[in-house]
């Protein structure tokens, strides 16, 4: 039976999470259970959902050359890293940290990616040493001080130049990376330069090209206006005798939070190597880099209303997840679906979903219509990207746990926090 919601005609996340006989299940587990045994705010995946995902991907491909590396800022809870790995994908990394986690998850290092505009001399010599598939390059200081970490090792570091094409996303200005004014990459009309500083560079090795210009695109338009700067780029440095090997049009499809209607994987890269076969550079190998597309609506936050509170301007339902668990909707002011486990009869009534983080921006959806009583559970939409990967602990709050469903059974794969772990570290001056 499906709950009546007239906000979303279906869950962000079906099949793998369905009503049944009017109770929230994640696959073949009721969520109610689980909010019951391992207590809110609490994160809950479907292992099946990932592997969906994964497989519009990889039906998509064929037999074209295209290394999938999941860009793993987006969920980078072990669990989730580990169902990735076992489906054969590589992994985009930020970090030394993000680094640590994807090895930790049995990752090929063969296939990780290493991007980000401020890499450290550590961060560097640690994926050096793991023999990363190739650096991400994003500034010209950049490449002398790889060349030098790598020099110092006695080994050449592959490298690719994150290029910048000025392209407009047409995504949320945060969230937006490929413009003149962002601080990624090197600037498309500075890009041949950049690259010859590369080659004259004794400790690199130039195998690739890189470009991303955003997050959450549901146009796949923009794509193609990067892609013919960056080939035009290509055939620049194939006449100056540099040759590239892969191309890395980064990530960025976007998932469905309210009615959006995303594009598939195989209509992008349908599109993409019709162009690249045009242009006669059909033998580079492509690297996509997809994150919330893969994990995004995978996911659902359980949490429970503490207590309803009608004002006069507003009701708002005040429950015990917050902007520290999800931090998007204060950032972006992002929509995600907002269900009841065990949706209620009557009329409903307008809400404000609000946690009780000390800041007026600590909401978690805005008036949306709900039938409510205290104690009941709601479970937060498309929790699967973005959610645990930027929580923190503001107002002293632990970091709720991590649940991943299998058919019928579940797993904890995070502890909740507790206050010790949070004290933990610290000290007093005597």
């Amino acid at each position: 039976m499906t709950a009546p919601f007239p906000a979303l005609p279906e869950l962000a996340g079906q099949p793998y999470f369905q009503y049944r006989n009017n109770v929230l299940y994640a696959e073949d587990v009721p969520l109610d259970h689980l909010a019951g045994q391992l207590g809110t705010p609490l994160y809950v995946y479907s292992r099946a959902a990932l592997k969906a995902a994964w497989e519009t991907y990889r039906s998509a491909i064929g037999q074209r050359p295209v290394l999938v590396c999941y860009g793993m800022k987006a969920n980078s809870t072990l669990a989730v890293l580990k169902e990735f790995a076992r489906l054969g994908a590589g992994f985009d990394i930020v970090s030394g940290g993000e680094l640590k986690r994807a090895l930790a998850a049995g990752a090929d290092s063969s296939k990780i990616v290493f991007s980000g505009v401020g890499k450290q001399a550590w961060e560097m010599r640690d994926a050096l040493a793991a023999q990363v598939k190739c650096f991400n390059v994003e500034s010209e200081a950049e490449l002398h001080r790889l060349s030098e970490v790598a020099l110092d090792l006695g080994v050449r570091a592959p490298v690719s130049l994150r290029v910048n094409p000025d392209v407009d996303a047409q995504t949320h200005p945060y969230i937006s990376t490929g413009l003149k004014e962002n601080k990624f990459g090197i600037a498309i009309e500075s890009a041949l330069d950049a690259y010859r500083v590369a080659q004259s560079l004794p400790g690199l090795d130039i195998v690739g090209v890189d470009c991303h210009i955003g997050s959450q695109l549901t146009d796949i338009t923009p794509y193609f206006d990067a892609l013919e700067k960056l080939l035009d780029l290509i055939e620049k440095l194939d006449q100056t005798g540099i040759r590239i090997k892969h191309l890395d049009l980064g990530g960025g499809l976007g998932i469905r939070y309210t009615d959006e209607t995303p594009p598939s994987p195989k209509a992008l890269l349908d599109r993409v190597f019709e162009r690249l076969n045009a242009r006669g550079q059909g033998h580079l190998q492509l690297v996509l880099e997809p994150g919330r597309s893969l994990v995004g609506n995978a996911g659902v936050l359980l949490t429970t209303v503490q207590y309803l509170k009608h004002a006069e301007a507003r009701n708002f339902a005040i429950v015990d997840a917050a902007m520290n668990d999800l931090l998007r909707p204060a950032l972006y002011e992002a929509f995600h679906g907002v269900r009841a486990l065990r949706p209620r009869a009557g009329k409903p009534t307008e809400y404000d979903i609000v946690g009780p983080v000390c800041e007026s921006a600590d909401w978690l959806a805005r008036q949306r219509l709900l039938t409510l009583e205290q104690g009941d559970v709601l479970a937060v939409e498309s929790a699967g990207a973005y959610s645990m990967a930027m929580a923190s602990n503001y107002n002293t709050r632990t970091r709720a746990a991590e649940a991943m469903v299998d058919g019928d059974k579940y797993y904890v794969v995070r502890q909740r926090e507790t206050l010790d772990d949070l004290l933990r570290g610290e000290s007093t001056l005597p």
